[in-house]
């Protein structure tokens, strides 16, 4: 048995909350839809989504994650840690220590629903998508 998944991202309190929806296969197109219909807290919406494939044999007991995508942002403003540093701005200063001690060179600002900045990585993918 195998089956996709889309966990989708929004602005939380403390940590990001998270819905997970079983989806037919990883569609970018399809996920976007979606995520305009998820509502967290707050009426917080997604700043992003990752899919996911579990599989399970017929003898095990439980499925496994088999693969996992990068995070798909769903639109959102990139900043380097030196377009952020010639910003001056004295309201960046924890996040560029934060990026520059983490070692990330790129961030992302979205604003869906409530701000959010996150850290580039490696597979990560900021897509032009708005909300509306």
């Amino acid at each position: 048995m195998k089956k996709n998944f889309v966990t989708f991202f929004s602005p939380g309190t403390f940590f990001s909350e998270e819905t997970t929806k079983e989806i037919d296969e990883w569609n970018v197109d399809l996920a976007m839809e979606m995520a305009k219909d998820i509502y967290e807290r707050y009426d917080a919406k997604p700043y992003g989504f990752k899919f996911y494939t579990r599989e399970r044999n017929e003898n095990d007991f439980d499925s496994k994650e088999t693969n996992r995508s990068g995070l798909f942002y769903l639109g959102g403003k990139v900043f380097t840690v030196k377009e952020l540093e010639d910003k001056n701005d004295p309201e960046d200063s924890i996040l560029i220590m934060n990026m520059k001690g983490n070692g990330y060179d790129r961030c992302v600002v979205n604003t869906n629903s409530w701000k959010f900045t996150g850290m580039l990585s490696d597979g990560d993918t900021v897509l032009d998508f708005n909300m509306r």
